[in-house]
């Protein structure tokens, strides 16, 4: 029986870099870009020449992220996808994902993607207000959205995702509801709500960050609560169920691909910056784009940082991932996969966050409850040794 692969391909390329992004993306040129596709489709084709992939795995998901994986040509995505299946076993449900911008997309785009076999579609929206894109430094409007979605829809996709992200400079709870009923009345079958994260080296750190002018505008603990708090109950009430920290979906609608990062199941990641883990293994690809696209076609020169997990590595990456799922942790899939007792292991730390309030045990497993998931990162924290 063939083992389970996941498999990731990074686009780092965007028509604007967002104000609080700090993925490995940004602008480039045509040329730069068709070499890279070129350089990805080297990549796929030397992984393929392994015959651990070729002959012990087959990929039940994929999933083009970015960047704007949407930016690309139909003749870009079309020889991605052909080399894809002629390097790898493919299952025939496999779910495979690309990421799109609003307004990058047209119908000739995605009946390719439908060609393809893309069947699932993830719209980077992130708000219906049109003030608060512009603020984001987001290249479209909410009415190009509209246009996007009702193209991805004519052209076949049930199974679409929208972006969304709470906590922008200057919102309140009720323009954030606001961009949640806009949303549910389209009925997506997935909905992802992110709260905003200042990171360092964005633009937004210099406008928003600790000691910076504009550090007030971001909403105050107290409506970022509020903020997180209305998410859940509103999109309960729509028929979307929360099934991690950050996700919701209708009934059978949940991301296989995301799933399988919490859940660690292997997985290749190809092109620039991409992650993987394999046999317990973890590297990545290099983030110098020149390199990379020199040096595609011979895997061990574009890998760093390899890491060859330890058990105990193992087990705290199977805890603090798996936590981040509603239904938690199965206490016999810990133990069928380590060999060991769960309380051996962790008794101490899960009776001290049992008795915090911070997790549960039911029905064999182990989860979060409501308070231990606004205090997440401290409950994973307790998990590594």
């Amino acid at each position: 029986m063939k083992k389970e692969l996941e498999i990731y391909i990074h686009i780092p390329f965007c028509i604007k870099k967002c104000a609080y992004c700090d993925f490995l993306s940004g602008p480039q040129d045509e040329e730069t870009i068709e070499l890279y596709v070129s350089s990805l489709l080297e990549e796929i084709q030397a992984h393929a020449s392994n015959e651990q992939f070729t002959s012990d795995y087959e990929v039940t998901t994929i999933f083009l992220g970015g960047g704007t994986p949407s930016v690309l040509n139909t003749s870009q995505i079309h020889r991605i996808f052909e080399t894809l299946t002629t390097s790898f076993k493919i299952s025939q449900d496999a779910e495979i994902t690309i990421e799109a911008n609003p307004g990058t997309v047209t119908r000739e785009k995605l009946l390719t993607y439908r060609t393809c076999g893309i069947n699932r579609i993830s719209f980077g929206l992130q708000s219906t207000n049109n003030e608060e894109l512009k603020l984001l430094g987001r290249i479209h409007t909410y009415e190009e959205f509209l246009e996007s979605y009702q193209l991805a829809r004519e052209s076949g996709f049930d199974n679409i995702n929208v972006d969304l992200i709470s906590a922008i400079p200057r919102q309140t709870v009720s323009s954030w509801e606001e961009t949640l009923q806009k949303v549910v009345a389209l009925k997506p079958e997935h909905i992802s709500a992110y709260s905003l994260i200042v990171e360092e080296g964005t633009p937004f750190a210099k406008m928003y960050g600790e000691g910076c002018p504009g550090e007030y505008d971001l909403p105050s603990e107290e409506v970022e609560r509020a903020i997180y708090y209305r998410t859940e109950d509103l999109l309960l009430g729509a028929g979307y169920h929360r099934y991690e920290i950050s996700n919701y979906a209708k009934e059978r609608k949940e991301c296989k691909h995301n799933l399988g990062y919490w859940e660690r199941k292997e997985y290749l990641g190809i092109g620039l910056g991409a992650a993987s883990l394999v046999q317990n293994t973890r590297y990545k690809n290099v983030d110098d784009l020149s390199y990379y696209m020199e040096r595609s076609s011979d895997i061990k020169a574009i890998q760093e940082n390899v890491e060859k997990l330890l058990l105990q590595e193992q087990m705290e990456e199977f805890m603090f991932l798996g936590l981040r799922k509603m239904e938690g942790v199965s206490i016999t899939k810990f133990e069928n996969t380590f060999g060991k007792n769960i309380d051996e292991c962790y008794g101490v730390q899960i009776q001290k966050l049992v008795e915090q309030g911070l997790l549960e045990r039911k029905n064999g497993r182990v989860m979060l409850t409501k308070q231990g998931i606004d205090v997440s990162n401290y409950v994973f924290g307790e998990f590594l040794i």
